[in-house]
């Protein structure tokens, strides 16, 4: 346990975290969602079982600043019919991203893309489509309020 830490934020995840540099992607990603088959490559994975896919996104954030400088830095797997379900809504909230920097991708696009990220964060998110690709920006400041910017 660490002071200033969210107690989310603890052992693999944590390490996990800090091994990101800054353009690395990482996934949140629902508990149906095939991490350990996309992640097969270099990416770690990190089971968060009884946390919705939201929570662990705003947790996150806490420690992890997004991308400000090239397109998007949240990246919502696209709901069939269109139409943003609540659980994306909450997790464009948690990410705190402005809507510029946020877009969504078509399942077999996202399931490309996660594959390519440094970390896949497995939560036990029940509701479908509660999945986002983050893009970690630069840390270039302490933030000891515990906001990454």
């Amino acid at each position: 346990m660490l002071s200033g830490i969210h107690p989310i934020l603890a052992g693999d995840l944590l390490a996990e975290l800090d091994r990101l540099g800054h353009g690395d992607e990482l996934v949140v990603a629902d508990a149906n969602f095939p991490a350990h088959h996309v992640a097969a490559g270099e990416a770690s994975v990190v089971e968060a079982p009884g946390l919705s896919s939201p929570a662990v996104v705003a947790v996150i954030r806490t420690v992890v600043p997004l991308d400000r400088y090239e397109g998007e830095s949240v990246l919502l797997m696209a709901a069939e019919g269109g139409e943003r379900l609540p659980v994306q809504h909450e997790l464009v909230e948690a990410a705190s991203a402005p809507a510029d920097r946020v877009a969504e991708l078509e399942r077999f696009a996202f399931y490309e893309r996660a594959a390519a990220a440094g970390l896949v964060v497995r939560t036990g998110e029940l509701r479908p489509y509660g999945n986002v690709v983050l893009r970690k920006g630069v840390v270039n400041e302490y933030h000891p309020s515990g906001a990454a910017g």
